[in-house]
């Protein structure tokens, strides 16, 4: 295998799928998503590869890790029809999104900074609730708006725990009070940075009960090496393309 991938012999497709762990249905299936070149094909109509659709099938492969696997579909898809710019620009926008992640994440370490050290008591049964010109206080339209999401979400992450507004006396809407907006944002950050409902609740939970920032610091550090491991995989996935774009010439 290593010395067909380093010569110009012709490869047959399970020569390309062996070293990979890959079967021959799926290189045909790159072939066919233009992920790699056409294939050459025999007399008797056999597809035959090159060293070129070698290089190919690694530069796919170490772009998934990266930048995912339709992103890389596309960029590899882009290279091989000659659009080299439009492959640079999905790249490029993967690296802001990258960014973007990073910034999504200090913000919410910032926003955890701020959490005060306790938490609010409950309201007693048959207590009033506080008045919406509270501090804090807001209804679920202009919480949505500031979040950048639908109120129908809010309403969403109430039934899955993450908040718990109170009714207002007079018309019944929801109110917000400062506690429900931070966790409110804290469930739009957590979100963001690909956690589900069912594991952003307990974590919020937790935080109100425990009035700190010990529950999610666990979170923190998994969120903080995903975004290295993906920043680190971008790196591979632009050595092996770089190779294969010489080689493609």
């Amino acid at each position: 295998m290593g010395r067909n991938l380093q010569s110009g012999d012709r490869l047959r497709p399970v020569d390309l799928a062996r070293g990979h762990g890959l079967s021959t249905q799926a290189i045909r299936n790159y072939e066919e998503a233009g992920i790699l070149p056409a294939a050459g094909r025999t007399p008797h109509g056999y597809r035959t590869y090159t060293s070129l659709h070698a290089g190919a099938l690694r530069a796919f492969l170490a772009l998934v890790p990266g930048h995912g696997h339709r992103t890389a579909t596309s960029i590899m898809r882009a290279v091989n029809q000659g659009a080299v710019d439009g492959a640079f620009r999905l790249i490029d926008e993967s690296h802001a999104q990258l960014l973007e992640d990073r910034q999504t994440l200090q913000a919410v370490e910032s926003a955890l900074r701020d959490l005060e050290p306790t938490t609010a008591p409950e309201p007693g049964v048959g207590s009033e609730p506080p008045a919406v010109s509270g501090p804090g206080g807001t209804f679920i339209g202009p919480l949505a708006d500031k979040l950048g999401i639908r109120p129908a979400t809010l309403r969403k992450w109430e039934r899955a725990g993450l908040m718990r507004p109170h009714r207002d006396p007079r018309t019944g809407y929801r109110v917000y009070d400062e506690a429900d907006v931070r966790d409110a944002r804290l469930a739009h950050q957590l979100r963001r940075g690909g956690y589900l409902l069912d594991q952003i609740a307990p974590l919020i939970a937790q935080v109100r009960a425990a009035g700190g920032l010990e529950p999610l610091e666990a979170a923190l550090r998994d969120w903080h090496g995903r975004l290295s491991a993906r920043g680190r995989a971008m790196l591979t996935g632009a050595a092996e393309l770089e190779a294969y774009l010489r080689q493609h010439g």
